[in-house]
């Protein structure tokens, strides 16, 4: 929260300052504010600041360009979906009046805001030299899976649960193989993608929605999405579409945004297999992913990320409660064969099937395979007395 308290400050009075020139009273103002924020997972630190608000010296121009200044210097983020969510929202309740001018002023300050988040998230760069080279340790992840295997806690239950696995990029369901296996060790029933190598194509939608739709009735529950980079594309269109058939969705190095625009060495390798890039074969396909779907999310990503830049693998955490991003140690390409990914997937489908966090369904000792682990220890030390 630290980071962006002074953008939901800054904010805060920017929307307040919005409704003022459309003619609404502070106290009106001021609920509008609070019923959007209501959800909001910051909303006990941020709804005092919004009661206090008494008085605005500075004109809607500065704080435009304050909030734009912030998410700037803050740098590219999936978090700004909230932001625009929370300024579409309060927009529409703040231009009810008959003041045209006024509404159009408003409507006018959104598009300009919207083009300006855009801009910012233009600038994630891609994967550096350092993690591509790094990506060779997969070899060593997917050799020495199958010592570890063994070991790994099997203490979940997954209660006869139906998950559907979705391979990566090129991979099939031997890509998936090893998260089967451990889910199905769990008691969950896992099921296979079943349509070869993923090529990440529009064409692949029906066959996924079929088969979605006869797990959904074979169960008569929701099922659980599990998709590796690629895979999770289809995981988020599937919830996107289908929010009545789906219990939740585990992403693995997937980009669930910002694909439009994303740098990636691998793009090369992307126009030769497909003759055209991504972007232009599936335009209509891939803007499917911009929307958060209404289910439970948990995006394990990873920094050292040498395929795909690893901020378009988070979805926007301070949406909803039931948004997590998870940081592992690893590369992109051995994701599919990496404990911590393993334990996480099954972790998350429990907490979220239960009702529970992640945090409360991760043992302590789990939690050393974790970098946000780490940080905080890093963190203690500094703060000793």
């Amino acid at each position: 929260m630290e980071d962006k308290q002074q953008l939901y400050l800054t904010f805060t009075k920017f929307v307040t300052l919005l409704g003022i020139l459309n003619g609404l009273s502070l106290k009106v103002i001021r609920k509008i504010i609070t019923d959007n924020f209501g959800v909001h997972p910051y909303a006990s630190q941020m709804l005092p600041e919004v009661k206090a608000l008494e008085k605005i010296d500075e004109d809607i121009k500065f704080l435009f360009n304050e909030c734009v200044r912030i998410c700037d210097e803050l740098g590219p983020s999936r978090e700004y979906f909230t932001i625009l969510t929370l300024l579409r929202n309060i927009t529409h309740d703040v231009v009810g009046n008959e003041k045209a001018e006024a509404k159009e002023l408003s409507m006018d300050i959104l598009e300009k805001f919207e083009h300006e988040i855009e801009l910012i998230n233009q600038k994630i760069p891609q994967p550096p030299l350092f993690n591509i080279v790094l990506e060779s340790r997969s070899l060593i992840e997917w050799s020495s899976i199958y010592c570890i295997y063994p070991f790994i806690p099997k203490r979940i239950k997954g209660e006869g649960r139906p998950v559907l696995l979705i391979p990566p990029y090129l991979g099939d369901d031997y890509s998936t193989s090893f998260v089967r296996r451990y889910l199905t060790s769990l008691g969950f029933k896992t099921y296979k993608w079943e349509q070869g190598f993923n090529m990440i194509k529009s064409h692949y939608i029906p066959r996924l929605e079929e088969k979605l739709f006869d797990i959904y009735q074979e169960h008569g529950q929701k099922v659980n999405l599990v998709g590796w980079s690629g895979g999770g594309i289809f995981a988020k269109i599937m919830a996107n579409r289908h929010p009545d058939q789906v219990e939740q969705i585990v992403t693995i190095g997937s980009p669930v945004w910002g694909v439009m625009d994303m740098k990636t060495p691998v793009s090369g390798i992307l126009e030769f297999f497909r003759g055209k890039s991504l972007k232009e074969r599936n335009k209509r396909f891939i803007e499917e992913l911009e929307p958060i779907p209404n289910v439970p999310i948990t995006c394990i990503y990873t920094k050292t990320d040498g395929l795909l830049p690893w901020k378009h693998c988070m979805e926007a955490e301070t949406y909803r409660d039931d948004i997590k991003n998870i940081e592992v140690y690893g590369s992109h390409s051995g994701l599919g064969a990496n404990v911590s990914v393993l334990m996480i997937t099954a972790n998350a489908l429990s907490a979220n099937i239960n009702g529970m966090t992640i945090k409360d369904s991760t043992t302590n000792i789990e939690r050393i395979l974790y970098p946000f682990y780490w940080n905080k220890k890093r963190r203690s030390l500094f703060f000793l007395n």
